[in-house]
């Protein structure tokens, strides 16, 4: 990393009652790199004052709207500013400052619009419960990413120029979804992306999240469900729905054949199954509607158009 790519280099630090480490980060980063952008999202305590002390520039917000809107909001100012790239790193202590040359020598030098950091090695001292949730939001995003990434949900990014002024307009997650969303995004944009292994730090440190850990992979998975399925209509509503018709269909001739051999009708599977053939039919018609849609709205954009210009 050279002195005129660190000069053209924002970190942006998204914030949530940090003022424990945020002093910290701050100083180790300005090692480094000296423009550092801490994004205040409604801290409660002395994270924005203890930080502007460290010598960062502070966006405070009102109230906690969450780590991408936190994300968006820095990439607005990185190009106003004319940043030329983005590091992101997270406030809690986790991500090592010292690696932030490496980050910016591979996004400098690959041609990658996105270097993404994953936390693989024997010393990662990430505790088992959390590996297997990563493990689960790892493969949920990779439906949408177009491909497995090892760490989906490290926040320990370096981002070019372009890669900030296509997801800036299009980021619109809240909570702790920032993540995925950029890489599902980014994938639907064709921005090229690529991993670094880094190191992470979990021992020695208060907490590692101002949320539940149950409460919060649950409402990054319910995102990026909802995410990719928006993206993929027929697998994950239409294909489910024509399982549950299948079961219907197995369930119902079970029921038939039961009824043939003993003349006792099956109140309880008779329900059972026009609930599976209901629901199952409903999913398909909602899959097939929701794939088509995008299509047809996108022809009636275009004739619109033409109808203007003509």
């Amino acid at each position: 990393m050279d002195n005129n790519t660190a000069k053209n280099t924002l970190v942006i630090i998204p914030c949530y009652n940090e003022e424990a480490t945020i002093g910290s980060v701050v100083l180790k980063t300005k090692n480094y790199i000296n423009n550092i952008l801490v994004i205040n999202d409604g801290s409660t305590d002395d994270t924005a004052k203890i930080a502007k002390s460290a010598g960062a520039y502070i966006i405070s917000h009102k109230k906690n709207y969450g780590k991408s809107t936190a994300i968006k909001s820095g990439f607005k100012y990185a190009l106003k500013k004319n940043f030329d790239y983005v590091i992101t790193i997270d406030g809690d202590g986790q991500h090592n400052p010292d690696e932030i040359p490496f980050l910016l020598t591979n996004i400098q030098n690959n041609g990658d619009d996105i270097v993404v950091g994953f936390r693989s090695s024997n010393k990662l001292e990430m505790p088992g419960w959390r590996r297997f949730g990563k493990n689960i939001l790892d493969y949920i995003t990779s439906f949408g990413n177009g491909g497995y990434l090892i760490d989906s949900q490290n926040g320990f990014r370096a981002f070019n120029k372009k890669a900030m002024k296509a997801l800036s307009p299009n980021l619109n997650g809240k909570n702790y979804c920032s993540e995925s969303e950029q890489i599902i995004k980014a994938h639907e944009l064709g921005l090229d992306i690529s991993q670094v292994n880094v190191s992470c730090k979990y021992k020695d440190l208060k907490k590692t999240s101002n949320q539940n850990p149950a409460s919060h992979g649950l409402s990054v998975l319910r995102y990026i469900i909802w995410l990719v399925a928006e993206r993929h209509p027929l697998l994950f509503i239409g294909l489910p729905g024509f399982i549950l018709i299948i079961l219907g269909l197995f369930f119902g001739i079970q029921t038939l054949q039961y009824y043939n051999q003993t003349h006792v009708f099956l109140i309880s599977y008779a329900i059972l199954v026009s609930i599976l053939l209901i629901i199952g039919v409903l999913a398909m018609f909602i899959g097939l509607v929701l794939n088509v849609l995008p299509g047809i709205i996108r022809n009636a954009k275009s004739i619109e158009k033409n109808i203007e210009e003509g």
